[in-house]
């Protein structure tokens, strides 16, 4: 009991840092004696038409991710390609969290404390990705699948070129098409640049779905958020991904991807 009010205490002080100011019944309270009708039900639309994830342009990295039949193939595949990030680092970060879950994660790149320990988001970030995931009733453990555009970590945490991401795009893609997820959740601007591809940034495209299309795979309902460092960095913009997550939630919901808690 004291393990289950402490888990709640800690839910409602981050939903409080996210910037979220009051609390909402599944029917509005009767404050004047008449009864007063529940809201109609918001159904979400997705307006954007499908998106197809441009191939690479290295047939290296292509080929070897074509021929990965399996996520332990893929594993392996990227193990054994040879490119200078591999040389720098200490272990290679391919993937965390549930195998069967429907939700895939896909952040940027791993940083020392995934080197160290070969799994995503494992660091401050990741503390507060799982602090994120857990407030609208998610868990790495139990329904998210985490990986990144790049398995290895660039030297000095620094951003990933884009020669680097279209050496790695096609194993992101193989990667996708092997875990087969109804729903993608895109952290920060460089999954979000290398995925959806297009001109605007993540500023102009966080919460907002969009459809995209990898090999066979019917068109993959899409959503970007601010990476959980630039809300490390940036608390003020807290508030926008609490928004974001919300609509993930709904989605979810929607879907029968559940059952969520309610919050």
């Amino acid at each position: 009991m004291e393990t289950e009010h402490a888990s709640l205490l800690a839910a409602l002080r981050l939903q409080s840092e996210w910037g979220a100011d009051e609390a909402l019944d599944d029917t509005p309270p009767d404050r004047g004696g008449a009864a007063v009708p529940a809201p109609a039900p918001v159904r979400l639309t997705r307006p954007a038409p499908s998106l197809v994830v441009p191939a690479a342009a290295n047939p290296a990295s292509a080929t070897r991710a074509a021929n990965a039949g399996s996520l332990d193939a893929l594993r392996a595949a990227i193990q054994g390609f040879d490119t200078p990030l591999r040389e720098t680092a200490t272990n290679l970060v391919f993937a965390d969290g549930t195998p069967s879950a429907r939700l895939m994660l896909i952040g940027e790149a791993p940083g020392a404390d995934e080197d160290r320990q070969g799994k995503p988001f494992v660091g401050l970030s990741g503390q507060l990705l799982d602090r994120m995931l857990a407030s609208i009733g998610l868990s790495r453990t139990e329904n998210v699948y985490i990986t990144n555009i790049l398995p290895w970590r660039p030297p000095g945490n620094r951003t990933p070129s884009d020669a680097e991401i279209a050496l790695f795009l096609p194993f992101i893609r193989r990667h996708i098409a092997l875990h087969r997820p109804r729903h993608i959740l895109l952290l920060g601007g460089t999954a979000t640049k290398a995925l959806l591809g297009g001109k605007e940034g993540i500023t102009r495209v966080r919460g907002r779905w969009r459809d995209i299309t990898v090999e066979d795979l019917a068109p993959i309902p899409t959503i970007a958020t601010w990476h959980p460092a630039y809300l490390l960095r940036t608390p003020s913009a807290k508030r926008e991904a609490w928004t974001d997550l919300l609509t993930l939630r709904e989605a979810l919901a929607e879907a029968g991807e559940g059952p969520l808690p309610k919050i």
